[in-house]
């Protein structure tokens, strides 16, 4: 059978997210982390995420990447494509959603695709074409501060405009009020005049609803991962989906339990800080980290001995925006990041070596350095731990169990998530929810 739905998301958080809705909503998934090797075996799945690692980097070298994995979708026979970005829109001026957005479309053949960025569950939702973080405005919700993709601009017909040369419009929400027919008809009119990019308000979940029947047999959705629960519905109605019973189910897990957080988001914030009054931790430091080998290595024996006594632990680089401009002046922002993320990767490595089995990461950047230092090439999707954020496995050599990991986007999950995610590993595997 062929696939169904195939995803292009732009940094590995998200397409967790993704996926995580996808099999909620009954589809089989597997996450690919870059682009799959012509003769890789997915097995038996409806739906293939295929995270990179593009938000940040040059838009030239995004759209090169989004087309590799295009292409391989489009091999196996792939119904349709959807271009994955963050809820909160995640990019700058010069791109990348814009210009990957236009090259998928260009060679699809196909003139318009949409915006859906809005994850009501999740508080993210567009309204006139405004995007909103819980009740505030995106450029007033802290992401202005974004260290790598400031957005001080929550307008996104004109954010987008400035990222393509393309007319960009609104599928306002009184045009979906009306349902799928009358949004099939306006973006059929905004078509003809034209218009490229369709920014899509979207207030709830029926929003979202409307919006998966009238664009179930566009080429290319693109959006966060909010349509990706409305999507499967309409796959069903078509035929396309058989019924499969616990879609995430899991292994059992096994091995001790470790979390890395490298977001400086408000939410992993707080969840650093709620883990800590109750877990040991232990902080990174740019700075640090650059100027040798030794703070690495202090944060590596600490971790050691915590594990040792059963865990779990976390290891840290989280912190507040002025701490972190602070190192972005001395280091740069790139090296300052690649500071983190390499620490992030090796200790990754060396514990999950040691007999690490469960491991819990936060921060888009982050899980990008550690799934990559790991060498996982696929995840196969499982239950979910908080809205966005599921528990995923993959083979181990040399272990009987595989290698649980959760990664989870900086933005997402509840105060305990970090203290709370193991807990539900446990219920998981047991068969006590995992669908």
């Amino acid at each position: 059978m062929a696939i169904v739905l195939g995803a292009i998301a732009d940094d590995f958080t998200g397409a967790t997210d993704l996926a995580n809705n996808l099999v909620r909503a009954g589809m089989r998934c597997v996450q690919a982390i870059g682009v799959p090797a012509a003769e890789a075996d997915i097995g038996d799945v409806d739906a293939v995420v295929v995270a990179l690692k593009s938000r940040s980097c040059p838009a030239g070298e995004a759209v090169t990447e989004s087309l590799a994995a295009l292409e391989w979708l489009q091999a196996r026979g792939t119904r349709q494509i959807f271009f994955k970005y963050c809820s909160t829109f995640d990019s700058t001026d010069a791109g990348n959603i814009g210009p990957v957005a236009d090259a998928l479309l260009e060679r699809l053949g196909s003139a318009q695709t949409v915006m859906v960025p809005a994850f009501p569950a999740n508080h993210r939702t567009v309204y006139q074409g405004h995007l909103f973080v819980g009740d505030r405005l995106l450029n007033e919700s802290g992401m202005e501060h974004h260290p790598l993709n400031p957005m001080t601009d929550a307008d996104l017909v004109r954010f987008l405009s400035r990222q393509t040369p393309h007319a960009v419009g609104l599928a306002p929400r009184s045009v979906l009020a009306r349902g799928a027919d009358a949004t099939r008809d306006h973006l059929r009119a905004l078509s003809e005049q034209g218009v490229r990019h369709v920014i899509c308000d979207t207030l709830d979940e029926r929003d979202l609803e409307v919006l998966a029947e009238a664009l179930v047999d566009y080429p290319l959705v693109t959006g966060g991962s909010g349509l990706g629960q409305a999507l499967p519905e309409q796959y069903r109605r078509r035929g396309w989906l058989d019924e499969v019973s616990e879609p995430g189910r899991l292994s059992p897990a096994a091995g001790s339990a470790l979390v890395l957080s490298g977001s400086c988001s408000r939410a992993t914030l707080g969840q650093v800080d709620h883990f800590l009054g109750r877990h040991p931790g232990v902080a990174l430091n740019p700075l640090a980290l650059a100027a040798g080998e030794s703070h690495l290595a202090e944060a590596l024996a600490f971790a050691r001995e915590q594990l040792a006594d059963g865990g779990p632990v976390l290891v840290y680089a989280s912190a507040d925006p002025q701490r972190v401009k602070e190192a972005q002046a001395a280091l740069g922002v790139e090296r300052a990041g690649e500071q983190v993320e390499q620490a992030m990767g090796q200790l990754a490595r060396t514990l999950v070596d040691e007999g690490v089995g469960r491991l819990v990461v936060a921060g888009g950047e982050t899980s990008g350095a550690v799934v990559s230092a790991l060498g996982v090439r696929q995840l196969r999707i499982g239950g979910q731990i908080d809205p966005g954020v599921p528990w995923t496995q993959a083979p181990w050599p040399g272990r009987e169990a595989p290698l649980s990991l959760a990664l989870k986007s900086g933005n997402f999950g509840a105060e305990d998530f970090f203290t709370r995610a193991f807990t539900v590993l446990e219920e998981l595997t047991a068969g006590e929810g995992s669908a």
